[in-house]
């Protein structure tokens, strides 16, 4: 059991760390659709992607309270379309719903299930399985991974209003506002039209911040079993701000980023006890092993009351 008076949770401190990340993501991604066109193309549309990518990451920081206690300050932190295609306050509700350990992995109640339920599966046509097959690998991960999402995400604007009313409303009236506000001013400065963007940077941003989530959960009878470790290198820590450490994320949801690693070195054993040894060696021995080769079954088996299969692929 792992004591939670030792995460050390949220605390009042000022988050000069945390800040220091969103103000080098804002600066950077200012400054390279300012000085786009006098620098190398490729060097700055790479950056481009890290910095859009690295700023998903400081969204997930400020939807989990990061770094004032202020919901309505970080929020306005977030708000900004710079990785363009979900609207902050979708992504909030969605990623909090997502923190229910009972219901992970579960089709249709996980907001970020990657999983078809197996009645399901064969009744699939050929090409949708495929699509699914593919997501269990590095490469579909980060090349198709984007696209199903960005369709899933943006059937919202269809089906939001009926669900949550004016809330969705509101919440994609104002980010596609800013979203068009932004694209213009990218293309003005930097020359950078609004298919580029879209396509040539915040398209890979999202795989490459995908390619995090590709194998932090599977299904387990036990939830704490859903839940990985990615003790990845400190570039790949920097880029997702430790989440990673995906079950001491899970465990202390409220804790800082840079607060994470600590946690995991002191309790490392616990964890791993706790979730069943899900551990990968970091991101590189899992892209070369999966880039192409699934890294398992996309159906999933079915947990009665989290206890046991109720069926099987």
């Amino acid at each position: 059991m792992i004591d939670s008076s030792k995460s050390g949770s949220r605390s009042n401190t000022f988050e000069w760390q945390t800040w220091l990340v969103i103000v080098a993501v804002y600066v950077c991604w200012a400054m390279l659709i300012l000085n786009y066109r006098e620098l190398p193309s490729v060097a700055a549309n790479v950056a481009l992607v890290l910095v859009t990518s690295w700023f998903m990451s400081i969204q997930h920081e400020l939807l989990h309270g990061h770094p004032t206690r202020s919901k309505r300050f970080n929020r306005l932190l977030g708000l900004p379309p710079l990785s363009v295609w979900y609207p902050y306050d979708i992504y909030r509700d969605s990623h909090l719903a997502h923190h229910r350990d009972e219901l992970l992995t579960t089709p249709g109640i996980d907001p970020e299930c990657n999983y078809v339920p197996a009645q399901d599966y064969p009744q699939l046509s050929a090409a949708r399985r495929a699509v699914h097959w593919s997501l269990r690998t590095v490469l579909g991960r980060f090349l198709v991974g984007p696209g199903v999402t960005i369709v899933e995400v943006w059937a919202d604007i269809f089906k939001g209003p009926r669900q949550r009313g004016m809330v969705a409303v509101r919440s994609w009236a104002l980010h596609l506002g800013l979203l068009v506000l932004l694209l213009w001013w990218v293309q003005v400065q930097s020359g950078i039209t609004p298919l580029h963007y879209l396509f040539g940077i915040a398209y890979p941003a999202l795989g490459l911040a995908m390619l995090r989530s590709f194998y932090e959960h599977r299904p387990a009878a036990l939830p704490a079993h859903r839940i990985a470790i990615n003790d990845a290198a400190w570039p790949w820590r920097l880029l997702y701000l430790n989440n990673n450490y995906h079950s001491v994320h899970h465990a202390y949801p409220g804790l800082a980023w840079y607060r994470i690693p600590a946690v995991w070195r002191a309790q490392r054993e616990e964890f791993l006890h706790g979730n069943g040894n899900f551990y990968t060696p970091g991101y590189t021995k899992l892209i070369w092993n999966h880039a192409f080769k699934p890294v398992d079954s996309p159906i999933h088996p079915g947990f009665d009351n989290g206890k046991q299969p109720t069926h099987g692929p």
